[in-house]
């Protein structure tokens, strides 16, 4: 199977994965870059960053149109993350490849574990309205930005937008519902995915363009179909059939890292 092929196939299932989920495409992006398409653990994470941020744009306009965007909310849970994205980002490249490849297969083996978790997602489609039983929790700003400098540490370090995390500190430490949860958390995602790449203009040498296009491309084709998705399938299905699939990418990847 070609190169291109490939490309085209992985970007399908991450762009499905942001799109229904609100986070979890770029867990899915870097292991694909890797191991289909050869791309070294730096530049792969490198890469996952333009293809995430992209394709969270592109599922942002799709959920802001129904008004499932909380913007300033957003702005400031993302303002928490910009310089420590960009820090993380600056570090990356001066990290061992295969202790990048183990973190990157402990943070995918977490999201699966917290995935496989009852949550307010479980109450009906991931994107369907406002999730039953959240809990109305006072919004406290320290707590806030600690957990929006944490997400925006891990997006910068390892490439991923953290909507897997960002999803569900949303809903309990903002006390947002599950469907502005999923919306906004690909703002916060794009915003952090921006402050990271900032500082990694010298490692886009190292990206295949005539790969990332197709696979970003993809990407943005299959959140679209994600968002439409996650309105006909319950969000309980959809989540453990995504935990299954990283859990075992994570296994994958941590056999590798310590071989």
């Amino acid at each position: 199977m070609s190169a291109l092929v490939l490309a085209l196939a992985a970007g399908a299932v991450v762009g499905l994965a942001l799109g229904a989920l609100g986070g979890g495409g770029s867990v899915l992006a870097v292991p694909a870059l890797i191991y289909l398409l050869g791309f070294t653990p730096a530049a792969a994470t490198t890469a996952s960053l333009i293809i995430v941020t992209a394709t969270s744009i592109t599922a942002l306009y799709a959920h802001a149109r129904t008004g499932a965007v909380r913007w300033r909310a957003g702005a400031l849970f993302a303002a928490a993350g910009f310089l420590p994205a960009a820090a993380a980002g600056g570090a990356a490249a001066r990290l061992p490849q295969p202790v990048l490849t183990a973190a990157f297969a402990a943070v995918a083996a977490l999201a699966a574990v917290r995935m496989l978790r009852p949550g307010p997602a479980d109450s009906g489609p991931a994107d369907s309205g406002p999730a039953v039983g959240v809990r109305a929790v006072a919004v406290r700003p320290v707590k806030v930005a600690g957990t929006g400098a944490g997400l925006g540490a891990l997006t910068g370090l390892l490439g991923v937008g953290g909507g897997f995390l960002t999803v569900p500190a949303l809903v309990t430490v903002a006390a947002f519902e599950m469907r502005a949860a999923v919306g906004t958390s690909l703002l916060v995602i794009a915003a952090n995915s921006l402050a990271s790449l900032a500082t990694r203009g010298a490692t886009t040498a190292g990206v295949d363009w005539a790969l990332i296009a197709p696979f970003t491309g993809a990407a943005i084709l299959g959140a679209w179909d994600g968002k439409r998705l996650a309105a006909r399938v319950g969000g309980t299905r959809l989540k453990r059939t995504f935990a299954i699939l990283l859990l075992a990418v994570a296994a994958f990847m941590l056999v590798d890292a310590v071989a």
